[in-house]
């Protein structure tokens, strides 16, 4: 139950930090998914090294998103270049 829970966490996540990065969207919701959750991790690991979290604490609503649209914004960079190749 707990993974499905991230799942849609990281739906959440990753579909709020589209909304904030500006830019075209290429991919549907599994995209906004995994973006998600992958930014939930760098944010998880940018709030550790920064020692807003302890080791094993999971990252926070803020930090998740934080990180998802570093992801995003990432993305968008490689798309971008992508569709001028």
């Amino acid at each position: 139950m707990s993974t499905i829970l991230f799942l849609v966490f990281g739906l959440i996540v990753g579909a709020l930090a589209r909304l904030i990065v500006p830019g075209k969207d290429p991919g549907g919701w599994i995209v906004s998914m995994v973006l998600g959750v992958v930014g939930s991790f760098l944010g998880g690991f940018l709030g550790r090294a920064l020692s807003i979290y302890r080791e094993g604490e999971p990252a926070g609503f803020v930090m998740s998103l934080l990180g998802a649209v570093i992801v995003v914004a990432i993305y968008h960079a490689i798309a971008h270049r992508r569709a001028l190749a």
